[in-house]
């Protein structure tokens, strides 16, 4: 029953979008109106805020973050060998990306993720972030870098906790989460098979 109620709520928490409150507690368009539609830092920076997008960012963060982090208080679990955090973290992920309080239209977790591994090892969240520093700066593309960083979350993981009875959900939640960010890349996906991706730096029509 713990279990649940942790899962139902970091839920509840990933389903606070700060791309739309923030851009709505500063009178700037909804972010799921212009540019990609996404509702992320990305995409309110579109706006011309860079207050929202700092914002937004700070936010969507965090609440990866606190998911994990108020877990392990409430529990004394680690959040590497123990079940909840992960779940908890994944959860709040999902949240993220299918959120309850907008009509299910959510963002592509990004940020979330990153909150996400941050709290559950320091390590694991620094590989990752490395492997998107290095993939932005060669490639540019912001979405090119999500994408395979979200992998190599899964490997990180993998390569650092293994997948064992010590250490039972942190890969299987990360490995979860990674498909998930992928599958919500799909279209970016398209435009990279085209050709048509924008790369870092690119001019883009405010709203």
């Amino acid at each position: 029953m713990q279990t649940a109620l942790i899962m139902l709520a970091a839920y509840l928490l990933g389903s606070v979008s700060f791309a739309v409150v923030v851009s709505k507690a500063l009178r700037l368009p909804d972010p799921r109106g212009y540019g990609s539609k996404n509702p992320g830092a990305t995409n309110v920076l579109r706006s011309g805020s860079r207050l929202a997008a700092a914002l937004t960012l700070i936010g969507d963060t965090g609440k990866g973050a606190a998911a994990v982090g108020l877990t392990v208080l409430l529990t004394g679990e680690n959040p590497v060998s123990g079940v909840d955090p992960p779940l908890a973290g994944a959860m709040a992920f999902l949240g993220h990306l299918y959120p309850v309080y907008h009509g299910f239209r959510g963002g592509k977790g990004v940020a979330t993720a990153a909150g996400v591994l941050f709290a559950l090892n320091f390590w694991l969240g620094l590989g990752t972030l490395a492997t998107f520093a290095i993939l932005v700066a060669f490639f540019r593309i912001i979405s090119l870098a999500s994408i395979v960083s979200a992998l190599f979350a899964a490997f990180w993981a993998w390569f650092l906790f293994g997948l064992s009875a010590e250490n039972p959900a942190v890969t299987p939640a990360v490995a979860a989460m990674a498909l998930m960010l992928v599958w919500r890349h799909r279209e970016n996906i398209a435009r990279l098979a085209a050709g048509t991706e924008s790369r870092l730096g690119q001019k883009t029509t405010t709203p």
